[in-house]
């Protein structure tokens, strides 16, 4: 059994992700006090890897010719670091 960081991390995803999925009936959990606890066989059934969105025409690329960076992954990472 994984608590809810345990199994942010084990999913490469932020816990208040985890939590919404285990809210809206996604992920299965069972509730030991105030926490909830995810049996490894419900996470890896789950099998989230969501593919990247694709980009519509020219927003891959800057008004200077450069390409544009990945905005999902520069964000995750500054949500990470809190």
């Amino acid at each position: 059994m994984l608590t809810v960081p345990e199994a942010a991390r084990r999913v490469g995803r932020n816990a208040e992700t985890v939590r919404r999925w285990i809210r809206t009936g996604r992920l299965r959990s069972e509730k030991v006090g105030t926490q909830h606890l995810i049996d490894e066989v419900e996470l890896d059934r789950l099998g989230d890897r969501p593919t990247p969105l694709e980009v519509p025409g020219g927003w891959g690329v800057l008004p200077d010719g450069s390409p544009a960076p990945d905005w999902a992954t520069v964000v995750r990472r500054a949500r990470d670091r809190h």
